[in-house]
């Protein structure tokens, strides 16, 4: 069946991919809230701990049945191998990053990152001897010259956040493979939806479920997809052992909310084009930076390696902080929020939430002004959210 399921369209692997059912027979799929499981005797106890096969479980850390039908529909939708879901979207990042790596390692990634991912980067992994170069992701002469036979993982948001800032993902995974490199892609903004990084020479994509995946702001969750050898053997060994699974409840919300992902994030990517053309020119800002728009500076790369610009929007204000924060709070739809991927339209200040960790010189050299916001674009009515967002801008 799941066989048959690969020729189908995206939108019809992300209803029916990966079910499976039990002798119930039931429609929608199962929630197995259960941490262990039960062996008819001591002998199969043995043999699973030795040799687990896909469809049996050991423990709820290891793997669950509604975990494993999340994984399996979204490794189809990627077109990868394995999946390990995880507790978070910076869960997936950590294991990705952290399970392959040893000390005297060597990391090169992009600089323009979400800040819990460069805490990783600039913090974590240099305290165990990793040494990580960072780069102007848009340069690939930066990529080639920080590039090493020593290195052993490349990082970078296909999208960054919160800047919009496009990466060419084909020419890097060149460049990296070239030296052995793996090459660790964060799709979240792109989505699996409009990008699939797979196709495109990354050997690993981590999401984090937390946004388009759910979509509805009701859970935490990440994946890491990839080859089986690294999805199930690097990073489920460690996965396993450290606690970053995911919970069966969370998997069986992020089933649901992938049968409706890819009518969610087309309609969004609609809704942020009109409001981002609406909005450009605008006299209170200094510039709106959208991939989709034609004067963005990746803009023919977004039309190579996209389907659309995405739902995300950043606004540059005149004026700064003071003013973005006026108009944060004269908005009436859009809520102020540091998620992003929802089903409502949700608007952040970088430089004092996601971003306010670095320091003054890091955010300016990233283009995180105080004048910068990020619009999220719901499922809205596109001409309320921008006489919405008109509205509040005449308070600035």
């Amino acid at each position: 069946m799941t066989e048959r399921k690969q020729k189908y369209h995206p939108r019809t692997q992300l209803v029916h991919g990966g079910t499976t059912r039990s002798q119930f027979g039931e429609l929608s799929e199962a929630m197995y809230l259960t941490q262990g499981f039960a062996y008819d005797s001591a002998e199969q106890a043995e043999a699973r701990f030795i040799s687990c096969p896909d469809n049996e479980f050991i423990y709820a850390r290891y793997g669950n049945p509604t975990v494993r039908m999340f994984e399996d529909r979204i490794a189809m939708l990627e077109g990868a191998e394995a999946a390990f879901a995880t507790a978070s979207g910076m869960a997936a990042v950590n294991a990705a990053l952290t399970a392959p790596l040893k000390a005297g390692d060597h990391v090169v990634a992009a600089k323009a990152l979400f800040g819990s991912c460069l805490y990783i980067l600039e913090d974590i992994l240099p305290r165990f001897g990793v040494e990580v170069t960072f780069v102007d992701g848009t340069d690939l002469g930066a990529w080639e010259k920080a590039l090493r036979a020593d290195t052993k993982i490349v990082f970078f948001e296909s999208v960054a956040n919160p800047t919009l800032e496009m990466i060419d993902v084909e020419a890097v995974c060149k460049l990296a493979h070239d030296v052995n490199a793996t090459v660790v892609v964060d799709n979240v903004f792109a989505t699996p939806v409009l990008s699939r990084m797979l196709e495109r020479g990354a050997d690993v994509v981590v999401y984090s479920a937390t946004k388009h995946i759910d979509g509805q702001g009701r859970c935490l969750g990440g994946v890491i997809l990839g080859s089986r050898e690294f999805v199930r053997g690097t990073c489920e060994t460690y996965l396993k052992h450290t606690g970053g699974s995911m919970s069966p409840f969370n998997a069986w919300v992020m089933l649901k909310g992938l049968e409706t992902m890819d009518l969610r994030v087309r309609a969004q990517a609609d809704n942020a084009m009109q409001i981002a053309s609406a909005l450009q020119g605008h006299e209170k800002l200094e510039t709106v930076i959208y991939p989709g728009l034609a004067d963005h500076p990746q803009h023919d790369l977004c039309k190579a390696q996209m389907q659309a610009g995405g739902t995300v929007i950043a606004l540059v204000l005149k004026g700064g902080q003071a003013e973005a924060f006026r108009m944060l709070n004269a908005l009436d739809i859009v809520t102020i929020s540091n998620n992003l991927g929802d089903a409502k339209s949700l608007v952040t200040h970088p430089s004092t939430t996601t971003h306010q960790r670095l320091s003054d010189e890091q955010r300016a050299e990233l283009g995180i002004g105080d004048g910068l916001v990020r619009l999220s674009i719901g499922l809205e009515d596109a001409g309320d959210l921008i006489q919405d967002l008109k509205n509040a801008l005449s308070a600035v």
